[in-house]
């Protein structure tokens, strides 16, 4: 199994298979497919909109892995590049790059940016687990990790034009998460304290707050196959900004594992308002190698 599907982030899950023949499966060469995630828009192994505890690439305890993305958004008004990578160091230790473009298409020029304006981010990634295993703790024993994202975005003179405090920001986040085989579901939950504007895009902090707020971001998927996982992912957002208010945004999602390197994730997303501009809804696509 695998675990790299979720799309926006849409999670992945956990696998077919008695525990016995998984642990075999995991000694001869890696992880049970899908049980690593997909790749979060912000590079975190995941689903598509939220970070886990599990650790990106198909590396077990005694190896190095990685993965990378490229994922694309389009949205009723705008639409969402992001493309980068994840190294996952013996199964602990995770440490990721990726770079986000969101273009204001038409909307650019309602705004006053000019046509076909885009904003910016680097997002620096950094988790290390510190107890369990997603699919080995007996029990109800999910996997738990620790994260931090350093963010920067591109656009500071319109970051502070619309109110934003700050072009640079860090985010810290605990997740568990849990693979359970003989149900082939998984589950996460993670709260993540935050100053982010819609992720950080539009900067950190406003004239409403300049303060750090847990966040939850869920993810639940269901194994039709041991390939095929569905599920939905949901992720609150702070409301730092005066002139536009931010939605808790939402998704449903479809991963399929090609191959045990090769994974396409695609979603339906509901991202709310951004910038004033209501009904940000549309495709969430994405593929994902991993080694």
């Amino acid at each position: 199994m695998d675990l790299r599907l979720l799309p926006l982030g849409m999670m992945v899950a956990a696998m077919l298979a008695v525990p016995a023949a998984a642990r075999q499966e995991n000694r001869a060469g890696g992880k049970l497919l899908l049980t690593n995630a997909v790749s979060s828009v912000e590079g975190a192994a995941g689903g598509g909109l939220a970070s886990w505890a599990v650790i990106a690439g198909n590396e077990t305890r005694d190896g190095y892995g990685f993965s990378g993305h490229l994922t694309y958004v389009p949205l009723a008004d705008y639409s969402l590049f992001s493309r980068g990578g994840a190294v996952g160091i013996r199964d602990r230790l995770e440490l990721s790059y990726t770079h986000e473009r969101f273009d204001t298409r038409a909307v650019g020029t309602a705004l006053g940016l000019g046509h076909g304006f885009a904003f910016g981010e680097h997002v620096f990634g950094a988790k290390l687990r510190l107890a369990g295993d997603a699919v080995y703790s007996p029990g109800l024993m999910p996997q738990i990790a620790v994260g931090v994202q350093y963010k920067q975005a591109d656009r500071k003179a319109v970051i502070a034009a619309v109110g934003g405090k700050h072009d640079t920001g860090v985010d810290f986040y605990l997740s568990a998460t849990k693979v359970l085989l003989a149900h082939s579901l998984v589950v996460d939950a993670t709260v993540r304290f935050t100053k982010a504007n819609q992720f950080g895009l539009l900067g950190f902090g406003g004239d409403l707050s300049d303060s750090y707020k847990p966040q939850f971001e869920g993810s639940a998927g269901f194994l039709l196959t041991r390939r095929l996982l569905v599920g939905a992912e949901i992720r609150t957002k702070p409301d730092n900004l005066g002139f536009a208010r931010e939605d808790t945004v939402y998704d449903g999602f479809v991963a399929y594992a090609l191959a045990r390197n090769l994974t396409l994730t695609a979603a339906y997303v509901d991202l709310g308002s951004i910038a004033t501009v209501k009904g940000q809804r549309g495709a969430f696509l994405s593929v994902q190698t991993s080694f």
